[in-house]
């Protein structure tokens, strides 16, 4: 009996290290731009519905509301708050991130007047760089010019975003992750949160010095008001 069970752990760790090294060696699923139409979402008035679902209405109904044409975002409806809310796209993710190209990503969010000023100019340029073709490398090269010459700069302080919709769908999860507030930091101050350490509720996606580092603190509720499930031990790579 105890060879029989010494033999099924073996084989159960096998099992485990061949999935595991079939997951490292896969092929990305999306490894160049999908065809512009596969990002667009054709209801006008659900895109903005979901782009407002990212904040609670007593932020959301007074924002600017950004929606994705084929040349850009464009302005759906004005504001008066100074926050803007938007559906992000795959490419509003890191560069090196298998889901840059993902046609199916949508993430609301609600950015504050801060992040606005700062943080969503570059998110608009990458995705006019984006629609008119430029490659990933194209992409990372103008990015890296633009903080050079100063069009792009760091977070400015109290930068953030709401993500508090239930129907986003981000990296290949068909449910929602968590309500959460994502802030937005230089890069290099991720330890100044405490972002990222073993029982911290704080985590985090270094970026790069031309890319935002942001932080994701999940919160009680969704932007509906509903109660948000328990986070489970923290991994940024479920959400």
């Amino acid at each position: 009996m105890k060879d029989f069970a010494r033999f099924a752990l073996i084989l159960l760790l096998t099992a485990c290290a061949t999935a595991r090294a079939q997951e490292q060696t896969a092929p990305n699923p999306y490894p160049k731009m999908a065809p512009v139409a596969a990002y667009l979402i054709a209801d006008r008035a659900y895109e903005i519905a979901l782009a407002r679902s990212a904040g609670p209405a007593s932020i959301s109904d007074h924002a600017e509301v950004l929606v994705l044409g084929r040349h850009g975002y464009q302005v759906a409806v004005k504001g008066d708050n100074g926050f803007v809310c938007l559906v992000s796209h795959s490419w509003f993710a890191g560069f090196d991130d298998a889901d840059f190209w993902n046609p199916k990503s949508r993430g609301p969010e609600c950015m504050n007047p801060p992040a606005v000023r700062s943080v969503l100019p570059e998110f608009l340029a990458r995705t006019d760089w984006v629609l008119a073709g430029d490659t990933k490398a194209q992409i990372i090269a103008k990015t890296k010019a633009a903080f050079a010459s100063h069009r792009f700069g760091q977070p400015a302080p109290v930068s953030f975003a709401f993500m508090l919709s239930k129907q986003g769908y981000l990296n290949n999860v068909h449910t929602a992750w968590l309500p959460h507030v994502m802030p937005f930091v230089p890069f290099g101050q991720e330890a100044e949160w405490g972002a990222g350490l073993p029982g911290s509720p704080i985590l985090e996606t270094v970026g790069s010095p031309y890319q935002p580092t942001t932080l994701y603190i999940p919160v009680r509720r969704w932007s509906d008001g509903s109660p948000a499930p328990t986070p489970a031990p923290m991994d940024h790579h479920a959400m």
